[in-house]
């Protein structure tokens, strides 16, 4: 079947996702790609299904004639024990966020962490990288902290409310960056932290509509250092806006959003999609409140 006249339908599996642009941005990517591409959330608080149906919804999904789902929070990591096969890099990672579903089976990816290396590596080719203080350990957390050590990061502080998380991320990580220091710390920690280090990574959830603020206290924060956040509604977070206003270098998260969705449409189609295009509609569409 050629590439024009092939077809997919693709699903957003997780929490709230029905206000999520990554749907549409699939969508306009492929609409000027001259693809038929249909691509639905599945909000488990809408069907009020809890994480550990991801994979009866993954079982209904290949039924139904689904090619794809993006997975989110908070089935990154429980969605590995429903899968046939996942890469090398989203075992290492611990957490899932592409399925694609062939002849019967699922096949698991992790393109956060490469988002997120791309969006780095773009936005930010200059930032050193000796030090770096990262907030939040959960999914999300474990595929950016995977992509800083991987881009040359030599000391990671992680912080997360929940210690035994932080804990059990900072060792699995070790494991496959042996040669770096990965020092799990507690929240308390962290403000007195940024005085040291070269960088501030925000993979949180502290900043978006609904968990307004600071992720932290930010006194010790001043140009000398890079800020980047993974939220992205609103992509100017109090993080981002506050980090601007002192000097610093800022990477914000729709260039993460954009850099997962980019990885994520050529594992689904095969094809390469236009980055830049793909940011300009995530802009658009944040522009346009959407």
């Amino acid at each position: 079947m050629s590439t024009l006249t092939q077809s997919y339908l693709v699903g957003l599996i997780g929490d709230g996702v029905l206000p999520s642009l990554t749907p549409p941005m699939h969508e306009r990517e492929a609409d000027a790609q001259s693809l038929r591409y249909l691509y639905r959330p599945i909000d488990l608080t809408v069907l009020q299904r809890g994480a550990q149906d991801v994979g009866e919804l993954l079982k209904s999904g290949a039924e139904l004639g689904f090619n794809a789902f993006n997975i989110t929070h908070p089935c990154k990591q429980v969605v590995i024990d429903y899968l046939d096969e996942v890469s090398e890099n989203a075992t290492a990672i611990g957490a899932v966020n592409t399925v694609i579903i062939k002849d019967g089976k699922f096949f698991g990816h992790n393109t956060d962490a490469s988002g997120f290396g791309w969006a780095l590596a773009g936005g930010l080719p200059e930032a050193k990288l000796d030090k770096v203080l990262q907030l939040g350990a959960g999914g999300a957390g474990a595929a950016v902290a995977f992509a800083l050590l991987d881009a040359g990061v030599k000391e990671l502080f992680l912080s997360d409310p929940d210690t035994a998380r932080v804990a059990e991320r900072a060792a699995e990580l070790k494991t496959h960056f042996p040669h770096a220091a990965i020092v799990a710390i507690r929240p308390d920690e962290a403000p007195a932290r940024l005085a040291d280090v070269d960088g501030l990574l925000n993979a949180s959830p502290i900043g978006m509509h609904h968990h307004p603020g600071l992720p932290l206290d930010i006194s010790n924060l001043t140009s000398r250092h890079w800020v980047a956040d993974c939220v992205y509604r609103p992509v100017d977070t109090a993080l981002i806006l506050a980090a601007r206003d002192l000097g610093c270098q800022v990477l914000d998260g729709g260039n993460m959003a954009v850099g997962q969705a980019v990885d994520a449409f050529g594992i689904i189609t095969g094809l390469t999609p236009d980055a830049g295009r793909m940011r300009a509609h995530l802009l658009e569409m944040l522009e346009a409140g959407l």
